[in-house]
């Protein structure tokens, strides 16, 4: 068995979609990223590379590459994913908790779960997404960003 921790934040601007575990979430503002930014399945990733001691997402898909300008994170995510099965690994579980102020992310959780799971080839009971805000406080308080961090279970 091993662990992996995932940890990414970007911060909100106008001009840019909001996109979370592969779903475009009506906003006035988005998150600012080289790909579509979506910090779920940054955060995703990052704890699967972690696990499998592969190091993290930059390393893989620098942003400097002008090949993940714009690129779907879900694209990035099956990406990662094959790494990981070439290396015999399989997802035990998945859990990630979002900190972010508004909107509410409730009603889009469960669209969220089904499509990393679907990429990840496990069932949605095995993807646990946690949205939390952090009550006005800091920065993601004012709204200026958002924060995932994940955690994640290899056999």
């Amino acid at each position: 068995m091993r662990t992996g921790l995932g940890y990414d934040s970007h911060k909100m601007v106008e001009g840019r979609r909001l996109v979370l575990g592969g779903v475009e979430i009506p906003n006035e503002r988005g998150l600012l990223g080289h790909s579509d930014a979506d910090v779920l399945v940054h955060a995703v990733i990052d704890a699967m590379f972690g696990a499998a001691s592969m190091g993290d997402i930059g390393t893989h898909y620098p942003d400097t590459d002008e090949k993940y300008r714009d690129i779907s994170s879900i694209i990035l995510l099956k990406d990662a994913y094959s790494f990981i099965k070439e290396r015999g690994y399989r997802i035990v579980n998945l859990d990630t908790i979002i900190l972010c102020e508004k909107p509410k992310l409730k009603d889009y959780i469960p669209v969220m779960k089904k499509n990393i799971a679907d990429v990840l080839e496990i069932d949605e009971d095995m993807v646990g997404i946690k949205a939390k805000t952090n009550e006005g406080m800091g920065e993601v308080g004012r709204g200026e960003m958002v924060v995932c961090m994940a955690s994640i279970l290899l056999d």
